[in-house]
């Protein structure tokens, strides 16, 4: 299979949300790159593989001060749109792509603590990232620039350049540095409803006219064809399969969300010298990857809960977590499973970044 790639101008509905886009956050048309690939704030990834997206830097307008409401009170979601879901400062909070399909990075601040959540919609990846107001990256935008088809964020104090899927600022004054994960969940609306029904939803009274019920790539989901190149194709998945992958400084595996089935599977795994567990769901369309190991050097076995939402698995001392890997009973209550270098997106821009990854089967 040979992924293609096509032009904007051959796909008006594209075409035009990306114009439609652009005219809503202003700052001008990004520039190509035309700074050195090495050196003082210098490229980190290949200069040739950064390309402009098309509606300028801030041309897809951040949300800088979102607004949410409880989820009861949201008529808007449909059961099956997919959210981004954050547990952040002791709450639950939801992205729907409906609105991040648009937007793509929100700066929310939670007791004083602010943090960023990024979407990108062409490569189906989120992940969101602690901020410290001390280190110059306390904002976050659209730099308007993609590599691999995925979105790269610059921070507004230093105007340095963020690979999403990378984790890691890729050119300007902070090159080389990596951001605090926070762990994020992803899943549908129906399922985030029957997890955290008192849980707050980001609204659509963003300050922007947007068409939120209309997704702006038209069958970009499905088919085999990318709007940008990537510098690594692989055909063992359909490019747009969504899995979800781990990685470490040498390796990647990856698990489809297809395979795991109508009731809820956990996987105890190992990955380089790491032992995981793998939690997912199909039909409820979730999965996390967490440590299965602890600090005083425990190691745990985990077998899976159905039907208990959002309690999903269990370890073999009596403990039960939740879906952000908490332990909401048993004898180690209130402790959370290390996080991974883990997140969801389809295939072909995991492979991409990340060529030689493994499938999990």
């Amino acid at each position: 299979m040979t992924t293609r790639i096509f032009s904007l101008q051959a796909l008006p509905v594209i075409a035009t949300a990306l114009a439609l886009v652009s005219c809503g956050g202003g700052g001008g048309d990004a520039a190509s790159p035309t700074v050195t690939a090495s050196g003082p704030g210098g490229w980190s990834i290949p200069v040739g593989g950064v390309v402009d997206g098309g509606p300028g830097k801030d041309g897809i307008p951040a949300l800088n001060t979102p607004s949410f409401q409880r989820t009861s009170a949201d008529n808007d979601t449909r059961d099956s749109t997919l959210v981004v879901g954050v547990f952040h400062e002791g709450e639950y909070r939801a992205f729907p792509h409906d609105i991040m399909n648009w937007h793509e990075v929100t700066n929310d601040t939670l007791n004083f603590n602010p943090y960023v959540l990024s979407y990108c919609p062409l490569t189906g990846s989120a992940v969101a990232w602690d901020v410290d107001d001390s280190s110059a990256n306390a904002e976050f935008g659209v730099s308007g620039l993609l590599y691999n088809s995925n979105l790269i964020l610059y921070d507004r104090q230093s105007d340095s350049n963020w690979s999403q899927m990378l984790e890691e600022s890729v050119q300007g004054g902070r090159s080389g540095e990596t951001p605090d994960r926070i762990q994020v969940v992803e899943t549908t609306w129906a399922t985030w409803r029957a997890m955290y029904p008192d849980s707050w939803v980001l609204s659509r009274n963003t300050g922007h006219t947007r068409a939120y019920d209309q997704y702006p790539y038209g069958n970009y989901r499905s088919n085999e064809e990318l709007l940008f190149p990537v510098t690594h194709e692989d055909n063992r998945l359909h490019p747009k399969t969504r899995v979800i992958g781990i990685r470490s400084a040498n390796n990647s595996r990856v698990y489809q969300i297809s395979d795991f089935g109508a009731v809820t599977q956990t996987i105890n795994d190992q990955f380089d010298s790491m032992s995981i567990v793998v939690v997912g769901n199909t039909a409820q369309n979730f999965a996390a990857i967490y440590n299965r190991s602890l600090p005083d050097g425990t190691l745990l076995t985990f077998s899976p809960l159905d039907g208990q939402l959002p309690n999903v698995m269990q370890d073999n001392e009596g403990n039960v977590y939740n879906i952000f890997g908490i332990a909401v009973s048993g004898p180690r209550s209130g402790t959370q499973l290390e996080s991974t270098q883990s997140f969801t997106a389809m295939w072909f821009a995991w492979v991409a970044f990340f060529n030689d990854a493994e499938i999990y089967f």
